[in-house]
């Protein structure tokens, strides 16, 4: 049941990334500026940040089932549109509406696995779950490239929808929303939330904790600037900058997805083994920023740096990830879907705001030049959007290192062997 869920989840990534690859074929084909790809690529998460909240209130109230399957519709009924659109607008109505339905799905399968999964397995199954979303990036690297240069985009995208709503069906008919006997897999038996008065104490008690805030800044920043630079501007740069061909560039964003498939899980089971979550986040958001910092100031550093920093900065964001586990382990099982969609909120709304300041950014440095159609960006433009990437990690950092100050303050937190017992 997990792996259908995840084979849905794959979906999410690959449509929130696609515009990287695409991104220049893109331009040429609705003769779009640089702000306005980032603007598409961008609206996408416009829906899907400020959605994550109703989602995980959908999964507490509905469960996984109803919840991902619907999604699925919207979502690919939306890549149907992109493929056939033929003006930048109905692009934007075919994205605008893969960003509605893909918004349900992550909080929706992290709920099932707060329902099948002992508390104590939480941070790792999280982190496979997260895992997928790099599969997902894989997939919308070099593979997109090679199909979109075989069979064009149009088709390429076309095909995934079909097979991403064939995906949802066996959804609906295979998955169930908890155990019928919760006792045998050792998971407490959560009953759906069932009125409008426990929906309102559910969301009053995630916005209302401190830590909800500081964990969901350090997402916004390592969800925002991942998603921006692995999933648009990072083709582009390795093209413009170093001379490689779209394909060549896609196989170095693509080792940032491989980083983000082996990081959340690799870095969730490190965390249930020796029962630590919040000084991992700090070190996790210290080498995050890093690995920006260095393409920054370095401008054109050697291929081999610039494919290192893109893996680790994938690889990485398992430690931000933690922060659902943080989530899921100081609010009632009930309310788990509640507690992680504010997170993811925080999350996606920087994946929707990043994406087109760095589009402006580059504009402010294009060249005058296009070539083959897609517009031509300087060194320094580039240079400039990685600098607010190292940035917006510092501040990052600074919002994990004080998680960690309050949490040893005692407030908002229960031990490992709290959660486990």
């Amino acid at each position: 049941m997990w792996l259908l869920l995840a084979a849905s989840y794959v979906f999410v990534s690959l449509y929130r990334l696609k515009t990287g690859v695409l991104a220049e074929e893109l331009a040429r084909a609705f003769e779009a500026t640089a702000t306005e790809i980032g603007s598409l690529h961008a609206v996408f998460f416009v829906v899907y940040a400020p959605l994550q909240l109703v989602a995980g209130v959908l999964a507490d109230r509905y469960g996984p089932r109803l919840t991902v399957s619907a999604g699925a519709v919207f979502m690919h009924a939306g890549g149907v549109i992109f493929a056939l659109s033929t003006a930048l607008s109905v692009a934007f109505v075919g994205r605008l509406l893969m960003g509605i339905g893909a918004s349900v799905v992550f909080i929706a399968v992290l709920k099932f696995c707060a329902n099948w999964f002992r508390p104590q397995e939480f941070a790792t199954m999280s982190g496979l779950t997260a895992s997928v979303s790099g599969l997902g990036g894989i997939i919308a690297t070099y593979p997109l490239a090679v199909a979109a240069s075989a069979v064009g985009w149009r088709v390429a995208l076309g095909s995934l929808a079909f097979v991403g709503i064939c995906i949802g069906v066996l959804v609906f008919v295979f998955v169930r929303n908890k155990p019928e006997d919760p006792k045998k897999f050792g998971v407490p038996d959560i009953e759906p939330v069932s009125s409008f008065a426990e929906v309102r104490t559910n969301l009053s008690d995630v916005i209302g904790a401190r830590q909800t805030w500081l964990i969901a800044g350090g997402f916004f920043v390592a969800t925002g600037i991942n998603t921006t630079i692995l999933g648009l501007w990072g083709v582009p740069y390795l093209v413009q900058i170093y001379g490689l061909s779209v394909p060549d560039a896609a196989v170095i964003t693509l080792l940032g997805s491989t980083g983000l498939t082996t990081g959340p899980p690799a870095i969730g089971r490190l965390s249930d083994v020796i029962g630590v979550r919040v000084p991992i986040m700090v070190f996790a958001a210290f080498a995050f920023t890093a690995s920006y910092a260095t393409v920054a100031i370095l401008g054109n550093p050697p291929l081999a740096v610039v494919t290192v920093a893109f893996f680790s900065a994938g690889f990485l964001i398992g430690g931000f990830v933690l922060g659902f586990t943080v989530m899921r382990e100081n609010h009632s099982a009930g309310a788990s879907g509640t507690a992680t969609g504010a997170v993811n909120a925080a999350g996606f709304t920087g994946a929707a705001i990043f994406p087109t300041v760095m589009g402006a950014l580059l504009d402010a440095y294009w060249t005058g030049e296009t070539v083959a159609g897609a517009r031509t960006y300087t060194l320094t433009g580039y240079r400039a959007g990685f600098g607010v990437a190292a940035v917006a990690g510092v501040f990052a950092f600074i919002l994990t290192v004080a998680l960690y100050y309050h949490r040893r303050g005692g407030t908002d937190e229960k031990s490992l062997d709290e959660v486990k017992t």
